[in-house]
């Protein structure tokens, strides 16, 4: 039977390597679908990743860690609050990109904890979490509520994914470079402007599309959505890694005064994947493998910043991924999908309620700290992040805060190979089956588990219950719900408890 949800580590018990350290800089970089196999460390062979191999050379690699969704929006809501995404709407699917914001202000986060904590906090890269109150953003004007408003001091973003409009960052509360005479509309619903679309004028696109991804063409490329204005603001893709690393460098040269949390979220790997000159063709499995050696480029740029302010030592380095990998997400910009393992031995990818959906690399370097060369079996997951980052800094957690977040800091220092007993992930929404995974078993409802073009696929979830026993079948190719239903039922009498209860941690 399955025992009452109780945390593996009372919270008011810190570990005594934590206890009797300063506090650390944390850099916590989530890379987009990045899949389970796809660095050197985690068995890639045709790809080069030499930073982030040695990383993990210098601390522990994880082999069981998992992004709380297997698509991004959710997994982003999930890892700043603590709270499991398919609890409330906003934030539950992925956003569009002209969405209001998801997190309501005052809600606590990863980073209004380490605020508390003193620290000085800072978000680079992709937000995809909505902008502006009720009916979104104005664009043209100071934005906001903004990750300003959610605990961050500095904050330089794209409002969502490179392959949504308005393609434009966002530097504190306002548009880069935007010129007043020029101002940005910007419509979900609608054609607004003249500006060519991938769908009326192919002739002009550099990227081509699979599907959707053909409304107005920004440097060559069809978008999701569509907008007018904002020439001056907006971005070449072919810089965007270089321009994201630029500014998390210059975040961590200016923190001088107080320890630092920068959440650094790349949006390499995400389409369209349009690598910038330096790399093309650095790989043999197209943009997509390129875009993987630019990921790994930028990561260096970040990681040198450390070392020339000698801090290295004194800093926590996560490396993860928003969720498992994907080859075809809506454009000609990847290689042969059958010469390249990207989620590893799992099954499924992004989008599904697989493995390959949702458990992702994870590397933590902290040295002197985390054994180097180390590797760690415990099931983590990223909505952990709240409660194990306030122990380590010493913050109580509110008990209304972070409802399904669990202290795992002894697993994250290597003091354990055992963290939470269960998780629970989705693809989106609230209404969507959930996926348990409760020790080596793994428990999908009935229901589509699958989004897009992968929904067609074996690897959607189907629409029947599904069971597999992980240490004996971790490709989840034998179906034991029919033979075990009395799991069935454990399994779903836990996941209907956990819905009505509204949290898993006590």
């Amino acid at each position: 039977m399955i025992r009452r949800i109780l945390p593996i580590f009372a919270l008011a018990c810190l570990s005594a390597a934590a206890a009797e350290t300063s506090k650390p800089n944390i850099l916590f970089i989530m890379a987009d679908d990045v899949g389970y196999g796809d660095l050197g460390c985690y068995g890639a062979k045709l790809v080069k990743t030499p930073t982030l191999d040695k990383l993990a050379a210098q601390g522990c690699r994880f082999t069981d860690a998992h992004s709380p969704a297997a698509t991004c929006t959710p997994t982003r809501r999930a890892f700043l609050t603590g709270t499991y995404s398919w609890r409330q709407q906003p934030g539950s699917s992925i956003a569009p990109g002209d969405a209001a914001i998801t997190i309501e202000p005052g809600t606590v986060t990863v980073a209004s904890l380490l605020k508390q904590a003193g620290y000085r906090t800072g978000i680079v890269g992709k937000w995809h979490l909505g902008l502006g109150g009720e009916g979104g953003p104005d664009w043209n004007g100071d934005i906001k509520p903004s990750p300003l408003d959610l605990g961050f001091d500095s904050s330089f973003i794209m409002a969502a994914t490179g392959d949504r409009v308005p393609t434009v960052y966002v530097d504190q509360r306002r548009i880069v470079g935007l010129d007043p005479a020029d101002p940005i509309s910007v419509s979900y619903k609608a054609k607004v402007g003249t500006e060519p679309t991938g769908q009326e004028n192919p002739d002009l696109l550099k990227l081509k599309h699979t599907h959707g991804h053909d409304m107005t063409i920004v440097n060559g490329v069809g978008r999701i959505g569509w907008m007018t204005g904002g020439k001056a603001a907006r971005w070449r893709d072919e810089d965007m890694a270089d321009t994201f690393a630029k500014q998390a460098v210059k975040f961590i040269e200016e923190s001088t005064q107080e320890p630092f949390f920068l959440f650094f979220a790349t949006h390499g790997i995400h389409v369209p994947r349009v690598p910038n000159e330096r790399f093309v063709g650095s790989s043999t499995l197209g943009a997509r493998g390129d875009a993987i050696h630019e990921l790994d480029d930028t990561v260096s740029q970040v990681l040198a910043a450390l070392e020339k302010r000698g801090i290295a030592d004194n800093t926590l380095v996560i490396f993860t991924s928003d969720n498992g990998g994907v080859w075809d997400d809506g454009y000609e910009d990847h290689g042969p999908a059958d010469v390249h393992a990207m989620n590893g031995a799992l099954r499924g990818t992004k989008g599904t309620l697989f493995e390959g959906g949702h458990r992702v690399p994870f590397i933590a370097r902290w040295p002197g700290k985390i054994k180097a060369g180390s590797e760690n079996k415990a099931l983590i997951a990223h909505v952990d992040m709240p409660a194990t980052l306030a122990s380590l800094t010493g913050i109580n957690l509110p008990a209304d805060a972070a409802p399904d977040s669990f202290n795992v800091l002894p697993a994250l220092l290597g003091e354990s190979q055992t963290a939470r007993e269960h998780a629970i992930f989705h693809v989106g929404g609230t209404k969507t089956p959930l996926t348990l995974r409760h020790g080596n078993w793994k428990f999908m409802e009935a229901g589509k588990g699958g989004y897009g073009k992968a929904a067609a696929k074996k690897d959607s979830g189907g629409n029947r219950v599904q069971l597999y026993d992980l240490s004996q079948d971790p490709a989840e190719q034998n179906n034991l719900a029919e033979k075990l239903p009395e799991k069935v039922q454990e399994f779903g009498d836990f996941l209907r408890k956990a819905r009505e209860a509204g949290r898993t941690r006590p």
